[in-house]
């Protein structure tokens, strides 16, 4: 390969153009940008964005980008970082999982954080949220087995695409964007304890930090700083560095001649993406056979292995927090025995006390299925059993949660989920306004489109 793997992505990603995108994937980014402003709305109150917003503010500095809903006016690298949090923190945007996972979403910030300080269009915007779906999405097919499974966190891929994204926006030619690339590459490895064990605000964060480093390096690229171009292949690159087994093709090939983001999945539920299924099957068993906590003698849930793994370790049990919480397929399971539904509300505090939960949570149990583990990522199978305290059984199997391309959220589910997350901000009126102001945001720049997110 005589270009470096940075250079062809970097020629890919400066040349791509608003009039090269189908009509579908620029309606498809509208839908994940209306997706994301209602996770950020609805995480406006969460404990880690206000920690994160308080500390911020503090540091005051150049008015260059908005935070959305509250309108203030900070740095882009700053705002890159807390927007990405707010779209993060109910862990409920969205979800694209092969060899690895990720959430694309985290890095729409590092568009529209510079785009406002370059005052770009939405169209630019548009092109750059494609361009993170798309190297975010490939990534995660780069590795095998994925980096997760090396036990690094799934940021490690985002500290490569956010400069790719931030570096679109800001104009950088091509030379720029592979230093770009290589000054972020260099820093963001991060370990996989975020979503291991008991979990802390940090499962929420690393994704965003990556995300803000990425504008930081691209604005950096822009004064002529210069990064390592060989950062994946090279000598003590990421490619060595992480060990063997790389579909090279995976992450270049083809591009351009079809767009990642049709492949990508919608979260139904705030939870952990491999809960999904799970938690669907728990529901159709309960709620169609009129099952009440109560009732219920014993639940087994079959999953593949590294689901086991993940989600139904010790301390998933007796979660403390709501990040463990809803990494918990048990808590997770429970709430849904007990309530008959998954919501937000679901990780409050005052759930997390409720007696209900730990008078059935100890009676789920989960099996790991080999049959399972080879039908995965192409598939996300579930079996949940339900047994009642009377002898009788109730069994439901799926492969696939709502959200996943193969059952798209419509727009009435994303009207809804809006809804959902902000019922106490804003009447149906503002609501349809906003919406409105997304599926027409190409007619916009960044800072009208930005104005026009502000409480």
């Amino acid at each position: 390969m005589e270009k470096s793997i940075s250079r062809i992505i970097s020629e890919f990603a400066v040349n791509l153009k608003y009039e090269d995108l189908p009509k579908e994937v620029i309606h498809e980014v509208k839908r994940y940008l209306y997706d994301s402003i209602a996770c950020a709305y609805g995480a406006l109150e969460t404990r880690d964005v206000k920690m994160m917003r308080k500390v911020i503010t503090s540091m005051g500095g150049t008015p260059e980008s908005t935070v959305i809903g509250t309108g203030e006016k900070i740095p882009a690298v700053n705002s890159a970082l807390l927007n990405s949090l707010m779209i993060r923190s109910l862990d409920y945007n969205d979800i694209y999982w092969k060899e690895d996972p990720s959430h694309p979403s985290d890095i729409i910030p590092a568009a529209i954080s510079p785009a406002e300080l370059v005052d770009a269009s939405m169209k630019d915007v548009i092109v750059a949220i494609v361009l993170a779906y798309e190297f975010e999405q490939r990534l995660c097919e780069f590795a095998k087995p994925g980096v997760r499974e090396r036990k690094w966190h799934h940021a490690t891929l985002t500290q490569f695409v956010s400069p790719i994204v931030a570096g679109k926006i800001l104009g950088l030619t091509v030379d720029q964007m592979v230093n770009a690339i290589g000054i972020n590459g260099c820093h963001n490895h991060t370990i996989g304890c975020p979503t291991a064990g008991k979990l802390t605000m940090m499962k929420n964060t690393v994704d965003p930090m990556a995300a803000s480093t990425g504008v930081f390096a691209a604005l950096l690229a822009r004064e002529g700083y210069s990064g390592t171009e060989a950062v994946f292949e090279g000598k003590e690159g990421f490619m060595q560095v992480f060990g063997p087994d790389w579909d090279l093709d995976k992450l270049i090939g083809g591009l351009g001649e079809k767009y990642k983001i049709m492949e990508c999945s919608m979260k139904a539920f705030p939870t952990e993406a491999l809960t999904h299924t799970h938690i669907t099957a728990t529901l159709k068993s309960v709620v169609n056979n009129n099952i009440s906590y109560d009732m219920i003698d014993e639940v087994i849930v079959t999953t593949i292995a590294r689901a086991c793994d993940i989600l139904f370790d010790k301390h998933k049990y007796r979660p403390a927090s709501r990040e463990t919480a809803d990494h918990s397929l048990p808590y997770c399971i429970a709430a849904a025995l007990v309530d008959h539904k998954i919501t937000t509300a679901s990780f409050s505090d005052e759930k997390l006390n409720d007696p209900a939960i730990w008078e059935v949570i100890d009676k789920i149990k989960g099996e790991a299925s080999i049959e399972f583990e080879n039908m995965f990522p192409a598939k996300q199978p579930s079996k949940v059993v339900v047994r009642t305290k009377d002898g009788r059984e109730f069994s439901e199997y799926l492969e696939y949660p709502k959200g996943d391309p193969r059952e798209p959220m419509t727009q009435e589910d994303l009207d809804n989920k809006f809804e959902g997350l902000t019922k106490e901000l804003f009447t149906a009126e503002k609501r349809e306004e906003i919406k409105n102001l997304v599926f027409n945001c190409d007619k916009m720049s960044a800072r009208e489109f930005m104005s026009g997110l502000t409480i």
